[in-house]
């Protein structure tokens, strides 16, 4: 079940609208209220016109920031939900904000954009001195096959500014993925808000995903296309399929969600999620895929249980005002497999988190999958 009142006991202003609302951006405006913003982020169902959001936002908001993205579902105040348009406004009072539109992600210019990133950050901090606390979030085109580069990129540039975000998504359709910066749409697009603030924020990511002993190794891959072609020298769906001990003719999306592959970086394990397979019977992956990776199954713990958990250790010090959070389609699919979306969902609206559901998520220099990226808000009189 969906509210449609506004939602405004934290510090953040949101709001939220069926797709089906008449005049859903003036709904959504007449929720949000009249507090100032410097920002205002919405998260769009593929199921509405967006060029028809994003332009009657800018034009409602013509002095605030107004970043907006199409999704694979939203996360409101009830959890998960679809055809929803998920307004969060960001008090001027409170926060301080810029935003870069990155176009042509294919042509990406790599030294400029890093300076012209390391220019905004610092010129954003010099103009608010007192907000000494900040964050980075970025929305991509989730079909642009780009993260990954992008994020190695851009991260070195924000310093000690934490970066998060998401994959734009198009429902489970796959089709087209959008971006938006002040009415201006995007594909193959990104764009990158740095946020200050006079409160206390917390980037965090989380996956429920415990690697096994059971490891494949990729033998020949279209790293461009990210497409794996085979594994242990056999055709990749095939020998994936043997692996995790199912009928290699019958993978679907259910098949990769609960039995995911993760690969070691640094110290830690980041999920590579299989996307489909293709009329070929290869792999074709979410993010970044090589020849020589080695690839390790893991076992997903209990979602619900592994979520609260979580939720409690960004609790453990101060009880966050606000979550936005990026969780990937994966989790939502397993969640609905599993029988545990209510569950799910309960706790995310206990929490206060308000997001959408993502074709990838990022967290620092990585592009990783079947996770959830976000950001808690704390009460400057509060340490997380």
């Amino acid at each position: 079940m969906t509210t449609e009142l506004p939602l405004q006991s934290g510090l953040l202003r949101k709001a939220e609208v069926r797709c089906s609302t008449t005049s859903p951006v003036a709904a959504l405006g007449s929720r949000l209220g009249d507090t100032p913003l410097c920002l205002l982020i919405l998260f769009v169902t593929p199921q509405i016109d967006f060029a028809a959001v994003v332009g009657e936002a800018s034009a409602l908001y013509p002095d605030t920031v107004v970043v907006a993205c199409t999704t694979a579902g939203e996360i409101g105040a009830g959890g998960y939900d679809e055809g929803l348009i998920v307004a969060i406004g960001f008090p001027s009072a409170d926060f301080a904000a810029t935003s870069l539109a990155i176009a042509n992600l294919d042509r990406f210019q790599a030294e400029a954009e890093t300076d012209r990133i390391a220019q905004e950050r610092v010129a954003l901090q010099d103009r608010n001195p007192d907000m000494e606390t900040g964050f980075a979030f970025l929305i991509v085109d989730g079909l642009s096959r780009r993260e990954d580069t992008l994020t190695a990129t851009i991260s070195p540039a924000l310093r000690d500014m934490p970066l998060f975000g998401a994959s734009a998504g198009d429902g489970t359709d796959f089709q087209a993925t959008l971006v938006a910066l002040n009415g201006q749409i995007m594909t193959n697009g990104a764009v990158l808000t740095l946020i200050r603030s006079q409160h206390q924020t917390q980037v965090f990511s989380l996956d429920h995903l415990i690697p096994t002993e059971t490891q494949m190794v990729v033998t020949d891959a279209d790293p461009e296309r990210r497409i794996v072609k085979s594994i242990n020298a056999e055709p990749a769906a095939r020998e994936y399929a043997r692996i995790v001990g199912k009928d290699p003719d019958q993978l679907d999306r259910f098949t990769f969600a609960s039995h995911p592959v993760v690969v070691r970086i640094g110290g830690d394990h980041h999920v590579r999620a299989i996307q489909q397979v293709n009329e070929a019977g290869e792999l074709v992956f979410f993010s970044a895929i090589d020849e020589g990776m080695v690839l390790t199954v893991a076992e997903p713990q209990n979602m619900a249980d592994h979520l609260r958990a979580r939720m409690e250790v960004l609790s453990a010090d101060a009880t966050p005002t606000d979550i936005i959070g990026c969780d990937c389609i994966l989790r939502r699919i397993e969640a609905e497999q599993t029988q545990m979306s209510r569950e799910i969902s309960t706790l995310l609206s206990e929490y206060n988190v308000t997001g959408f559901s993502t074709y990838g998520e990022q967290i620092g220099p990585l592009h990783v999958n079947q996770t959830m990226t976000g950001v808690a808000f704390y009460r400057k009189a509060q340490v997380p």
